[in-house]
């Protein structure tokens, strides 16, 4: 075990140390190439436009497009695992049917659609500066659709494992479609969160940090190390995402970390049970996408807003709290959800 956790350490630093280094160079490459975030009163979202454009206006110009950094990254580390594994410093490279199949998958085709949306957030093609809702959600239909078939067909999961209240579940056909809905539902809450410098990256820097915590005590190492590559990553870009952002994430950044934390929770569900510490882990999340659709539903019904601005953290913003003091408070807040998360955990595997 002591072995695995040196190994694993050594892709975090490397994909650390790597990125930190990389980055100011890669931020001067997309300024040269004018690849900065547009803020347009037309836009298109679920917040109302004109608000938001007074409380980010400042930001316009900033460059996007972490996801390039990050895959550059990737790319390097799972070729590099190839390379050890030849010359015997490990055992397994990187690419695993098991653990990995599906991870590595999800970024390399994620990718895709957050490098057309970001293309036209940068380029202000059409009338909208991002792709349209229809479009995302037939693409992330098909994407959610494919993660659960996969644990339902290839892996044989049509389980639910529901510790500490409850063990195994059987729900046979009804689990892809659970995972499918469960899934789609947590793309947009990432999404939805992703609104002010460095808040959504905390959060989830949160959440992976527990999730490398159990994939690792249930011996599914190659898993923990993509998480690893992940963190060392996330850990470098906050340096330069941190208010005043000089880069933002993108949303193939966004699309990639809502796939491999879904991914990650119906892995552990195979052996561990982490769906409910996981749903009070992500508490914030669902409190910042039920904002939002509450705001959609009543305008939609009622034909005017709940909210002044959604989602949630807009509104505190709008009500006069400082950016980086939302960022700090729901941190805090983050931080406590996770270790209550991960003492759910530690209790469920003693019991």
């Amino acid at each position: 075990m002591l072995l695995k956790l040196t190994q694993i350490l050594i892709f975090w630093l490397s994909s650390f140390f790597l990125s930190y280094l990389l980055y100011p160079r890669y931020i001067k490459l997309l300024k040269k190439r004018k690849a900065g975030q547009s803020i347009r009163e037309d836009a298109r979202s679920w917040w109302e436009a004109s608000i938001y454009k007074e409380l980010h206006q400042h930001k316009a110009g900033t460059p996007t497009m972490w996801w390039g950094m990050f895959l550059f990254i990737t790319v390097i580390m799972v070729a590099s695992s190839f390379g050890l594994q030849y010359l015997g410093y490990i055992n397994n490279s990187l690419f695993n049917r098991s653990e990995t199949y599906v991870l590595l998958f999800a970024l390399f085709s994620m990718w895709g659609l957050g490098l057309v949306d970001d293309i036209l957030n940068i380029k202000w093609i059409g009338k909208i500066k991002w792709l349209t809702s229809k479009i995302k959600f037939i693409w992330m239909f098909l994407f959610s659709g494919f993660i659960s078939w996969w644990f339902y067909s290839k892996l044989g999961i049509d389980y639910l494992n529901l510790r500490p209240f409850a063990w195994e579940v059987e729900l046979w056909l009804f689990l892809p479609i659970l995972s499918f809905i469960f899934t789609v539902w947590l793309v947009n809450a990432v999404n939805v969160t992703d609104g002010l410098d460095g808040l959504v990256w905390w959060l989830l820097l949160l959440v992976l940090g527990v999730l490398a915590v159990v994939t690792f005590n249930s011996q599914r190492y190659l898993a923990t190390t993509i998480i690893a590559i992940t963190l060392g990553s996330i850990i470098a870009f906050l340096r330069y995402n941190i208010n005043p952002a000089k880069i933002f994430m993108g949303d193939a950044g966004a699309l990639w970390l809502w796939w491999l934390t879904a991914t990650l929770v119906y892995l552990l569900n195979i052996k561990v049970g982490i769906v409910v510490p996981f749903l009070l882990m992500f508490l914030l999340f669902w409190i910042e996408i039920g904002s939002s659709m509450f705001q959609m539903i009543w305008k939609k019904v009622f034909k005017k807003k709940l909210f002044l601005i959604a989602p949630f953290h807009h509104l505190l913003e709008k009500r006069g709290m400082q950016e980086h003091t939302i960022v700090m408070k729901f941190r805090l807040i983050q931080w406590i959800l996770c270790m209550i998360a991960l003492v759910m955990f530690f209790y469920q595997i003693q019991s």
